[in-house]
């Protein structure tokens, strides 16, 4: 059994992005970008007006001063001609400064008399021109291989003018749900003894959630012949396999002798966490394994501790990135903790974070109101209300 962070380096040390594409900007969102994006063009294009008023030249200014104005100039559409000795042009937010003019003088300061445009302040420090390219220049390097495509980044790219990008592709999952006593939700009422089969929806979702096209999702019977089938199978299909359940040491536990016959090759086995200790990674036939435990809580905490972070690694990115652990207040008291590091289930209440009560490995209605994790590193001492944590969204 290793520790949390020695699983993470393992992980880290293994998972690497797949194969990349190109697509159009539009379908990219939430994608890593295999290359970086370079800017098309100057943004501003031109020197352009940074608000509402009217484009002067200074050296016209003697107090009051009253200039004819020409023109008008608006985004996607200037003013054509020039402004000379006397004059002045009105000018819209975004709009490109007219030749001639050096300067904008807000609309708000400024008198109308017909075609006179009349000035009695004195000239701000301010000239609200946006020069061209003080944002970036055609050429520059906007956002660099790696970056995820969030709305953000969405915008840069698409101001780069730029309609294609190379991403990395999306990992492709399968989720496979091994056990006997499970039922299809709906079903299970039907047959004493059944559960609902839950697990699997929630890891497809977290998958999704984390970028992946979930190829399938499938509940098996504990048989050796079916579990060695569909494991092979699934290898053939996606680039990780996430396995649930059967990954204790009861005796009908067969989650990782259904990918022996595919060579499996264990990464880490068993992490000193809690919950979530079975938790393990592999490898077979060039494909990731992810072994989760059957209980729904354990399986949703292990699944964002591990497979989180497994999924960005896939798709280009530092596994890291998936696990941005953050201080938080803590809004009340937690017990020291054992020799296994533990990430209770929580939320956000009254300015700091709380511990929700029930913490039992199995508890779904406790699982659904859980917003954060706080890792809790071996041998904490008891923490008071107030003292600072690290908190993950969960």
């Amino acid at each position: 059994m290793i520790g949390f962070d020695e699983a993470l380096e393992r992980l880290a040390a293994t998972v690497g992005p797949t194969r990349q594409e190109r697509v159009r900007l539009a379908e990219a969102h939430g994608r890593a970008l295999a290359a970086p994006v370079i800017a098309r063009l100057d943004s501003p294009a031109s020197d352009t007006s940074a608000m509402d008023g009217y484009a002067v030249r200074e050296a016209d200014f003697a107090l009051p001063a009253r200039l004819r104005v020409v023109g008008e100039s608006f985004a996607g559409h200037g003013f054509d001609g020039a402004v000379s000795a006397g004059e002045c042009v009105r000018i819209f937010t975004g709009a490109p400064l007219p030749r001639g003019a050096d300067r904008v003088i807000m609309q708000e300061v400024v008198r109308r008399e017909g075609d006179l445009a009349i000035f009695d302040h004195a000239l701000g420090g301010g000239r609200h021109v946006r020069p061209q390219g003080s944002d970036f220049r055609r050429g520059d390097e906007l956002l660099p291989a790696g970056r995820r495509l969030d709305p953000r980044a969405m915008v840069a790219a698409a101001g780069a003018d730029v309609a294609e990008v190379e991403v990395w592709a999306r990992p492709t999952v399968i989720v496979l749900g091994t056990g006997d006593e499970l039922a299809e939700p709906g079903r299970a009422a039907e047959r004493p003894g059944m559960i609902p089969e839950s697990v699997s929806f929630g890891v497809a979702g977290m998958a999704r959630v984390f970028g992946a096209e979930v190829v399938d999702r499938l509940r098996l019977p504990d048989d050796p012949g079916v579990l060695q089938s569909a494991a092979a199978a699934a290898l053939d299909r996606a680039d990780l396999v996430v396995v649930t359940g059967g990954a204790s040491v009861g005796e009908k536990d067969y989650a990782r002798a259904m990918f022996t016959r595919s060579g499996l090759e264990l990464i880490f086995s068993k992490v000193a966490i809690k919950p979530g200790k079975p938790v393990w990674l592999g490898r077979a036939r060039g494909r990731l394994v992810l072994g989760l435990p059957g209980n729904p809580t354990s399986a949703m905490v292990t699944a964002r501790l591990f497979l989180a972070p497994l999924l960005a690694g896939l798709a280009g990115e530092p596994p890291g990135a998936a696990l941005r652990w953050r201080p938080a207040p803590l809004a009340g008291a937690l017990p020291a903790c054992g020799e296994r590091e533990t990430f209770h289930r929580a939320v956000w209440r009254d300015g700091g974070v709380e511990a929700i009560s029930n913490q039992d490995s199995s508890a779904q209605k406790a699982l659904a109101a859980a917003e954060l994790l706080i890792r809790r590193r071996a041998g904490a001492p008891a923490a008071l209300a107030g003292e600072t944590i690290e908190a993950l969204a969960f």
